[in-house]
């Protein structure tokens, strides 16, 4: 294995990562409108990501850094054809990161509101766009021979690309719930396991319909696997939770979630970006990545910082490991 193959690879496993917990933690915005019955009960569902969401941004930076480094023709072409909705997504990423940290700063009802406005559409908006990114990057676009896209935003809201965004809107609301369920305390994690049940229901039909889709288009032995284990993930997901097996229903649905995305990049593999104008100006491995030397610099330092990321983020899910309900609240209307 070259280490242009090895790195996308660790690419592959930052954007497993960053889906896995960012995935839960769109969700729980999510729910902070579908779930969430009054202000006590969308605090406590803030509250279960606060300690951790700037945490999980990390592997979004590291993913899209290492992209950078290792593969620059694909992050050139990938960020300057997906322009438009790469820049709404970092635009709701920011407007989220502030809501987080201002909504509590005054209490007045109607500045809280709209903050909690911001990370309910923030959450919803970016769910939806990260699926339709990577199923456009699965599917192909137009790229010519100068590796440059030359298609248009219209091109990008195609019907396979939107199936895309509405999984990742309903598997990542699900992740969630089962998140909440999880974490929660009292009847909004009675009422987080109800809803698990019927996004669980949604999640399979939409995830059945488009990796079936995806491994007709460009699956082999090695995707069909990922997507029968997602599959047999998702459902053994909403059978434990149905059981109020709530730390497994969380590990599954998690589970869900990394085969699906591995599926994608196996599918993917050996491009990074195919074109659809002729095979032969697709971006590879081969051709989208920088010298040896440099992969090699790369892969010493990724050694090097990778376990201490991983131990401190683990160290922080441990420490706020416990549950939380509304009678955890402060009396004051902040965190």
């Amino acid at each position: 294995m070259h280490l242009h193959d090895v790195w996308f690879v660790v690419i592959a496993v930052l954007w497993i990562g960053y889906f896995f917990l960012e995935g839960f933690d769109f969700g729980v915005g999510i729910l902070t409108k579908l779930l969430a019955r009054d202000r006590a009960e969308r605090r406590v569902l803030i509250n279960t990501i606060g300690p951790v969401w700037d945490g999980n941004e990390v592997w979004l930076l590291s993913a899209g850094g290492a992209t950078f480094a290792a593969f620059p023709e694909w992050y050139a072409t990938l960020f300057s054809g997906f322009y438009l909705p790469l820049l709404l997504i970092l635009v709701c990423l920011i407007v989220r990161g502030v809501a987080f940290e201002y909504r509590a700063k005054r209490d007045g009802e109607r500045w809280q509101r709209n903050w909690e406005h911001a990370i309910f559409w923030t959450s919803l908006v970016t769910a939806f766009l990260w699926g339709v990114a990577f199923a456009n990057i699965v599917r192909g676009v137009k790229i010519d021979q100068h590796m440059e896209y030359v298609g248009s935003l219209g091109d990008l809201l195609n019907p396979y690309a939107l199936l895309g965004g509405l999984l990742t809107l309903v598997l990542f609301t699900f992740h969630g719930a089962v998140f909440t369920a999880l974490k929660t305390l009292g009847d909004i994690r009675t009422r987080a396991r109800r809803l698990a049940t019927g996004l669980g229901a949604a999640t399979a039909v939409l995830a059945l319909a488009f990796l079936l889709w995806t491994q007709a288009q460009r699956g082999g032995t090695a995707s069909l696997v990922a997507l029968l284990v997602a599959v047999v993930a998702l459902l053994a997901a909403i059978g434990t939770n149905l059981a109020g097996r709530e730390g497994w229903s969380f590990t599954f649905s998690g589970l869900t979630i990394v085969a699906a995305v591995a599926m994608l990049f196996l599918a993917l593999f050996p491009d990074v970006m195919p074109s659809t104008l002729h095979p032969d100006w697709s971006l590879t491995v081969t051709n989208a990545a920088s010298t040896p030397y440099t992969l090699k610099i790369m892969t010493w330092c990724a050694a090097f910082a990778t376990p201490i990321v991983l131990l401190y983020q683990g160290w922080t899910y441990w420490v706020f490991r416990k549950r939380i309900g509304t009678q955890h609240l402060a009396p004051s209307g902040g965190h």
